[in-house]
């Protein structure tokens, strides 16, 4: 079986916080063959473990590599490290996806109000 997981999906197996959803999100992920992860789907929930599970950077960046590493996971591989990367280094895991895929798409540069991820862009990211 292949599936493709919503956020809250994902957020019940890493927290596990209602039981009820954590056992049927384990034994889903456990069951199924390929489980297709998109990225939206993993910017959500670094933005939810981060704000709402008050995550640290390297708690989250485990997390989300736990996730994407799993046998079966199927993730868009450059878009993850990129988003991976950027966390590590001190930005939020969607800007470094945001970057990536800009970049990807040929774009001459990232318009953002957000000083950290102008910074962690190499000089990509600035002001409108």
């Amino acid at each position: 079986m292949r599936i493709a997981l919503d956020t809250n999906v994902v957020i019940r197996f890493l927290t596990f916080d209602d039981e009820e959803q954590g056992l049927a999100a384990r034994r889903l992920i456990q069951e199924a063959d390929e489980i297709v992860l998109p990225t939206v789907v993993l910017c959500e929930a670094a933005w939810a473990l981060r704000s709402g599970y008050r995550y640290g950077r390297p708690e989250l960046a485990r997390a989300l590599r736990l996730l994407v590493d799993m046998q079966g996971v199927i993730v868009d591989r450059p878009v993850v490290e990129a988003g991976l990367r950027i966390l590590r280094d001190g930005g939020d895991f969607a800007d470094g996806c945001i970057l990536f895929e800009a970049r990807r798409a040929k774009c001459d540069r990232v318009a953002t109000f957000d000083n950290t991820f102008a910074a962690l862009s190499d000089g990509f990211a600035s002001p409108p």
